[in-house]
């Protein structure tokens, strides 16, 4: 939280890390993607680089519940760092801005030019998430999900000593 705060605004994400699982496992199962996973959340700083990488969760955990089990929203409002988020964690009130609800047809036209300067802003998080996948064992991990926050956590540090 303290690199965050220094930062003007934060970029909040959450996917999801496949693995290799049989139908039998549906805590890993994630509805929308339809396939197997873990549940990682990131921060990113306003460039679009990648700062922090949360523990992995099965892949059936909603990101809005992932975020509040890691105390991400809490740690945001009491740093009273803004934050900007996807329609997935609606709700979580705070410092977490997102978008307008509603369909596109049914908006105002305010409402419209605020979703799409909000998802200008939001694009750059996809940098940070490309970042993360670009390392070939996060494509498909094949090993047990207890060592895939381990995995995670040593990708996330090369990658910020890398970048130094």
């Amino acid at each position: 939280m303290r690199t965050a705060s220094a930062k003007a605004y934060l970029i909040l994400d959450g996917t999801l890390l496949p693995i290799d699982r049989i139908a039998a496992d549906r805590p890993f199962y994630s509805g929308k993607h339809k396939k197997h996973g873990m549940n990682v959340q990131i921060l990113a700083d306003p460039f679009g680089r990648l700062l922090w990488a949360s523990p992995a969760l099965p892949g059936a955990v909603h990101d809005i519940r992932a975020a509040r089990e890691h105390g991400i929203i809490d740690a945001l409002a009491e740093a009273d760092v803004p934050c900007w988020a996807d329609k997935a964690y609606r709700g979580t009130g705070g410092t977490v801005r997102i978008p307008c609800w509603g369909r596109w047809e049914t908006l105002s036209t305010g409402q419209q030019a605020v979703n799409r300067s909000h998802a200008k802003i939001r694009a750059l998080v996809e940098q940070a998430v490309a970042t993360l996948k670009s390392w070939r064992l996060l494509r498909r991990l094949r090993c047990s999900t207890t060592r895939i926050t381990s995995l995670v956590q040593a990708i996330l540090t090369l990658h910020l000593t890398s970048s130094e």
